[in-house]
């Protein structure tokens, strides 16, 4: 099994590196040597210091990625959980018997889910809906609370302009601001005609 160990944003310890490693040689028993293994570190500021080291493993297995990411107070923390993860994945992987020829409805059908063309006839409905209070906080605070939420999304209004603001995580790692603005102009006492009320 190939094996590559790098940092987001930061520059793995030697001896972090050995560990990680070292850890995954106990994947070698259920992969080949046509197999990946990416491991990336990050450090997250704004966590608890109990679950600032993150630790993602991407494995590459016949093609098919299996992925899983664990938090700890120190790298080899978060290795050791999320190996043991990884390692799951993996044996569940291998035991699963192959389907290697589906038939042709099946695969147009799996194609059609894929593409979200599958149920083209059913109508989209709303089936949920949440109320909560915005208290007005700065972007750093709104940033804080979505990763103490574990969401990729925060709606918060911000304390600076005190306009409503919908704050998100980027692929790349970063964090986008999206400030809605109402096109037109809003006139009290109107409908939405623009009739008197």
């Amino acid at each position: 099994m190939r094996t590559i160990v790098k940092g987001k944003n930061i520059e793995v310890p030697d001896r972090v590196r050995v560990y990680a490693e070292r850890k995954l040689r106990r994947l070698d028993r259920i992969l080949d040597d046509r197999s990946d293994a990416i491991v990336e570190l990050s450090n997250e500021q704004h966590r608890s210091a109990a679950d600032a080291h993150i630790a993602e493993v991407t494995l590459v297995i016949d093609g098919q990625t299996l992925r899983s990411h664990a938090a700890g107070a120190s790298y080899q923390a978060a290795l050791d959980v999320v190996l043991d993860k990884v390692e799951r994945q993996a044996v569940d992987h291998k035991e699963k018997p192959r389907l290697r020829a589906r038939p042709v409805e099946e695969k147009d059908i799996l194609r059609k889910i894929a593409d979200g063309t599958a149920d083209g006839g059913r109508e989209r409905a709303v089936v949920k809906t949440k109320r909560f209070a915005i208290e007005p906080m700065f972007e750093e605070d709104a940033i804080a609370a979505m990763e103490e939420l574990g969401h990729s999304f925060f709606v918060f209004v911000d304390a600076e302009n005190e306009r409503l603001a919908v704050l998100y995580r980027r692929k790349d790692g970063d964090y986008g601001l999206i400030e809605p603005i109402l096109a037109g102009t809003y006139t009290p006492g109107r409908n939405g005609d623009g009739k008197k009320q």
